[in-house]
């Protein structure tokens, strides 16, 4: 019997996030809470994405851990760097907690510097400077105020980002914020999974030991092959939503089979896979040219790459020709039915996706059938009977 897709899965992972926030903003009241902050809540809230601003608690005071938590359950934070941001203790020690949970818990951070220069953040220079100082002769505290010092070199140093520095449009600033918010919640949507995700953790755990992701210093391919129906991509979308904010990339590449019959169909999965990963799109329109693409943007990258539904070496080769392509780190999974084609591959692993056991079996048609773990008690031996059937055919 095969897994049967749904709405979401219901197994767990510590990779994965339960977000109650999709934006927490972080700001200097007094300089932009009725201006820009308004204007930018307002548009956060229209667009549908869940904002949490601090409209309520005293400012001066030290953040309660009631705070500390709705930093962690957002899954991005904005921190706008206004003039006299650094004079807030409170702004600070929010700024020290959004850090933490940046690189403890894959928080996306997005630094806007509002009506400042970066170079005045990271060294403290200007008005911005001069806030900070004037908070240091109050606080006298030179161990807290070196803390402060590195994390604010540190969210300078992300002045890369495309939309950190404010200029003088504030309506089309603000839409771009939005536009590149629900570009990273909608990449970080979890995938469908199973409904009644019966049998999937055992057959999870076995596929995620061979993709020793523990390991940053190599790269891993591991195939999963099975008859059709049998629960490959299921097992694939949860993996995914598992451990893809461990990379700095991910594509999931879905159908390969079906979308390489048609015309550009390779061309068309490699333009996926390039802007999937970068974050842009490209025009690419020679698969050969693609492949020379794929190999100079990816290369240092630590990437996770799933190709689901492969029948052919050519689909392997045009889109994950040689490992040398990616960076250290780097996982691949293959799904597929045909085992030979991995045999002929450069795996490192080959898992054979097991059918259901007859209790699996049975759980999982009682589910469906009754809304019970267990067949109502004048239907089990018709139940045994279907699931007995429709297990040798998957």
């Amino acid at each position: 019997m095969a897994f049967q897709l749904g709405a979401s899965s219901s197994s767990s992972s510590p990779s994965i996030f339960l977000w109650n926030h999709d934006v927490f903003l972080s700001f200097r009241g007094k300089d932009v809470r009725h201006n820009f902050i308004a204007h930018l809540n307002h548009a956060l809230c229209r667009s549908g994405i869940k904002t949490y601003i601090d409209n309520n608690l005293e400012r001066g005071e030290e953040i309660s851990p009631a705070l500390f938590k709705v930093i962690e359950e957002s899954q991005i934070s904005i921190i706008v760097l206004s003039k006299n941001y650094a004079e807030s203790r409170w702004c600070l020690d929010e700024l020290l907690k959004i850090l933490d949970c940046k690189e403890g818990m894959q928080q996306i951070l997005l630094p806007i510097f509002y009506h400042v220069d970066p170079t005045e953040v990271r060294h403290q220079k200007g008005i911005f400077g001069e806030s900070f100082n004037k908070l240091g002769d109050k606080l006298k505290d030179n161990a807290k105020m070196e803390k402060w010092k590195d994390a604010l070199e540190t969210v300078a140093n992300l002045s890369d980002f495309p939309l950190v520095c404010f200029r003088d449009d504030e309506s089309e600033f603000i839409q771009k914020i939005i536009m590149w918010v629900n570009q990273k919640i909608e990449k970080r949507m979890p995938l469908s999974v199973a409904k009644h995700p019966i049998g999937i953790e055992s057959r999870i755990r076995d596929i995620y030991q061979r993709l020793s992701i523990e390991r940053n210093d190599i790269i891993r391919v591991v195939g999963i092959f099975g008859t059709g129906g049998i629960g490959k991509t299921t097992i694939a979308n949860d993996i995914y939503n598992q451990i893809s904010s461990q990379f700095e990339g991910s594509c999931f590449l879905r159908n390969i089979r079906e979308t390489s019959k048609q015309g550009g169909g390779l061309i068309q999965l490699q333009n996926t896979l390039l802007s999937e990963i970068l974050g842009t799109k490209l025009d690419i329109n020679d698969v050969h040219r693609g492949v020379n693409v794929i190999r100079d943007r990816l290369q240092s990258k630590k990437i996770l790459l799933i190709f689901d539904d492969v029948d052919k070496m050519v689909q392997l080769e045009k889109l994950v020709g040689d490992l040398a392509w990616f960076g250290s780190g780097s996982r691949v999974i293959i799904t597929t039915r045909d085992q030979h084609l991995l045999d002929n591959s450069k795996v490192d692993s080959k898992y054979k996706v097991r059918a259901l056991d007859d209790t699996e079996a049975l759980q999982l048609f009682s589910l469906y059938a009754f809304e019970e773990k267990e067949p109502l008690k004048d239907y089990v031996d018709l139940s045994k009977q279907v699931t007995n059937y429709v297990q040798g055919f998957h």
